[in-house]
């Protein structure tokens, strides 16, 4: 049975990415590799084995274009009013809070956040699927 191990992302600032998914997730260095090219920093949830890759082109200047085809990632929090807020202190761009229904059923309470190089995360209410 496989099962998922990471998410790979491109970002240009090590240090800036490492402090917004640290301060917006409490993601923590799990590993770091140092290439002549390039460096990979894996990023994970004490509680959680999935982490996070970070790749740092070495010659990168430009932003990535991230086009058409990239969603998103989802992190699940226990009070997601109380996670909107501390994002709006913190000065995190994040979208309002919405919920997701299905015919009368809410399926998801939630907001979208972006990270510094332009990546979409959803931050969802932890219940119903996401318990």
């Amino acid at each position: 049975m496989a099962k998922p191990v990471h998410s790979m992302i491109r970002v240009r600032d090590e240090a800036r990415s490492r402090d917004y998914y640290s301060r917006a997730f409490g993601l923590e260095p799990a590993d770091r590799f140092d290439f002549p090219d390039f460096t990979l920093l894996y990023l994970r949830d004490p509680a959680s084995p999935f982490e996070l890759e970070l790749t740092v082109n070495k010659d990168r200047s430009e932003p990535y274009n991230l086009g058409d085809g990239y969603g998103h990632i989802a992190f699940v929090v226990d009070d997601v009013e109380a996670e909107h807020a501390r994002f709006t202190r913190e000065g995190f761009p994040a979208t309002d809070l919405k919920t997701l229904k299905h015919g009368d059923t809410p399926l998801a309470t939630f907001f979208f956040a972006t990270d510094p190089d332009g990546y979409k995360i959803e931050v969802i209410q932890k219940g119903g699927r996401f318990a």
